[in-house]
């Protein structure tokens, strides 16, 4: 009886996918993510929860999308693309996040968690329902969540004011959703870093670039420039820790390097020269969690 050829496993260009609302002023959002996959070599797709009208001055109106689209483009995506990570923005409504959350079960997606739910300013961006959704259904399916202090604080019903309540803020984020967490602390004034604060699977790390002054609305879409650097490097296969450092020095570079697209208005671009020199990364602790492993 002839033996039976092994079939070789097929490598494919890599892919991720962004699941997000569009941003029309191209600064943050799906145009931020997709920008940012092309940037670092890969291909990038789209799930879009809602389309805004905006620049980088102003939000002039929001229609989100229903739960019943975003899992259509999703399927779509995913019925004929290796996606091997994806990446979420704004999503909006309950049943957005639950679409997402079903999505990221269904396909047993990688997925890089930006909590879009409060502004840095403390606008909150979607309704309680909605929270309460993301906080029950998708942070927990999480490989990385990504939120800001404001966010952070919203999750655990708690201020936080120096870096020690900061880097307790990320355990305790990492504790309660089983995930690892990098908790953003660049808009900390106090600070003469740009430090965010890393929790992976319960291990301690500060992660930080230099601070440098910045032209009006350049750091808009950082946030989104972050998560969707973190999801490109995991489908490029980079350790945990060069994923957070490499993503870390793609935002530094995209700010050091920013470029004017109207008058007086800067925006915040893929840079040329790599920055990864300048990013310091300390580990703090070791203080595994009771909790179990997260993802």
């Amino acid at each position: 009886m002839a033996e039976k050829k092994k079939s070789a496993a097929v490598e494919y260009y890599p892919s991720a996918l962004t699941i997000a609302g569009s941003d029309s002023g191209g600064g943050a959002g799906i145009e931020a993510d997709l920008r940012t996959f092309n940037a670092l070599g890969v291909y990038g797709c789209a799930a879009v929860t809602a389309v805004t009208a905006q620049n980088p001055e102003s939000v002039d109106r929001v229609d989100l999308l229903p739960g019943a689209s975003v899992t259509a483009q999703i399927d779509s995506v995913m019925a004929k693309i290796a996606v091997r990570c994806a990446k979420t923005g704004m999503l909006g409504s309950a049943e957005n996040v639950s679409a997402v959350a079903e999505a990221v079960k269904k396909y047993n997606l990688k997925l890089i968690c930006d909590p879009v739910m409060i502004s840095t300013s403390g606008r909150k961006l979607i309704d309680d329902d909605a929270i309460e959704v993301l906080a029950s259904e998708l942070l927990p399916k999480a490989l990385w969540i990504t939120p800001n202090i404001p966010e952070c604080e919203f999750l655990l019903g708690k201020k936080f004011d120096t870096p020690s309540d900061m880097i307790q803020g990320a355990k305790a984020l990492a504790d309660k959703f089983r995930t690892n967490v990098l908790l953003k602390g660049g808009h900390d004034e106090k600070s003469k870093r740009a430090t965010d604060f890393v929790c992976y699977k319960g291990d301690l790390f500060t992660v930080s670039s230099p601070k440098i002054k910045l032209p009006s609305f350049a750091s808009h879409g950082t946030g989104c420039t972050l998560s969707a650097a973190m999801a490109a490097m995991t489908a490029l296969g980079f350790s945990w820790s060069d994923v957070i450092q490499d993503a870390k020095a793609f935002v530094f570079g995209s700010l050091r390097e920013n470029v004017e697209i109207g008058k007086g208005i800067f925006a915040m671009y893929p840079p040329v020269e790599d920055s990864l020199e300048l990013i310091e990364m300390e580990r703090i602790s070791s203080a595994k969690s009771s909790k179990g492993s997260p993802r």
